[in-house]
């Protein structure tokens, strides 16, 4: 069998078999007219989900409703809010020149946490990854909400902000730029929230939640404008590091054409860790269609030139990603991916398939 066709067979027997809804990614806050703060207890995304980003990920967004009660909306009382997320998934990899290589693993299970100690002004969040070979506590801060609600401040551990937060790790403006959901830091964030605007500066260790090295600290800044069709931001980032400092900086844009939601994003790279220094380009065009209550349909191209005084040695990928949530709780997910690099480089030429099961709540 195909790599392609087992990859359908394989998501068709784990609906069959799987008994919780949808991790949100950007382009359904471009869909929308939404800040990520609408749908999400952090203003920059990912992670637990708000009484809101409940009640719409289990009406609006699945093929079929199931039962007539109401949503669960991840609320304990007044003073606790619960939710997670597991994925589980079957992943094929075609390098050329060597046997393809299958893997079946837990890819994630997630529990998230916020205890609301003054409701509205003082909570304290916790979101854990809970697989039992690599057990750790990806966020962990105090957040503070000023009245009137428009502005806030958290101390701690939390994912930096800078760009879009995709759900795929190995997007090349993910993987690249260092900041994704492997690499939450240490230190304190202010936020705005106001009108159209959304608006991050975070001052952190700069070690990727590791020990203090050095002296040296880490400067993201992320700032948006949202409107109902569209939206465009930039974001800054800057680690003083005794090994090397790193810049980057990047203009992100959504936009929504009827069924379509764009997302496009571009990085520049400037990284004095190698010698002589490095300037790297990294970008994303995606488009999603949903066609159907409860479809999407995912293209994505990115780009991707590691050095900037070298010639012939971009990257590219391109995805073409199936996405189905029949009814609350759970999603389905098929999809293809054509990496492209350097010829001799067999590593850089991959084809990947994969299909994965994905239950949250």
């Amino acid at each position: 069998m195909s790599p392609a066709r087992a990859a359908v067979a394989y998501v068709a027997l784990a609906l069959l078999a799987a008994a919780g809804s949808l991790k949100a990614e950007p382009y359904l806050a471009v869909e929308k007219g939404m800040k990520c703060s609408t749908c999400h207890v952090s203003a920059t995304g990912g992670g637990m989900r708000t009484r809101y980003g409940n009640v719409y990920a289990q009406t609006e967004f699945v093929a079929r409703k199931l039962g007539d009660g109401s949503p669960w909306t991840g609320e304990i009382g007044r003073y606790l809010g619960l939710g997670g997320d597991l994925r589980w998934g079957r992943d094929w990899q075609d390098v050329p020149g060597q046997p393809t290589e299958a893997v079946t693993e837990l890819d994630e299970l997630l529990a998230y946490a916020e205890l609301r100690v003054f409701p509205g002004y003082l909570s304290l969040y916790v979101d854990a990854k809970l697989r039992p070979d690599d057990p750790v506590v990806r966020e962990q801060y105090a957040r503070l909400t000023f009245p009137g609600g428009r502005w806030w401040l958290r101390a701690g551990e939390f994912f930096l902000p800078y760009g879009y937060r995709l759900q795929d790790d190995e997007a090349f403006v993910r993987q690249v730029g260092g900041i994704n959901y492997n690499t939450p830091d240490t230190g304190v964030e202010a936020g705005y929230e106001g009108g159209p605007w959304t608006a991050q500066l975070a001052v952190t260790r700069g070690t990727a939640g590791g020990p203090e090295v050095d002296s040296g600290k880490q400067y993201s800044l992320r700032a948006a404008y949202v409107t109902s069709g569209w939206r465009v931001g930039g974001s800054f980032n800057f680690n003083d590091a005794d090994a090397g400092d790193r810049q980057m900086q990047n203009v992100f844009a959504g936009l929504k054409t009827g069924p379509v939601a764009w997302l496009a994003e571009i990085d520049y790279i400037i990284d004095d860790g190698f010698a002589p220094r490095r300037k790297f380009w990294v970008t994303l065009i995606e488009a999603n269609y949903r066609y159907r209550q409860g479809h999407n349909l995912k293209l994505t191209a990115e780009w991707h030139d590691p050095d900037a005084a070298v010639d012939e040695d971009e990257r590219t990928r391109l995805s073409a990603v199936w996405e189905y949530a029949p009814v609350q709780f759970v999603q389905a997910r098929i999809g293809f991916r054509d990496y492209d690099g350097i010829p001799q480089n067999a590593a850089q030429n991959v084809a990947q398939y994969f299909a994965e099961i994905h239950l949250s709540w």
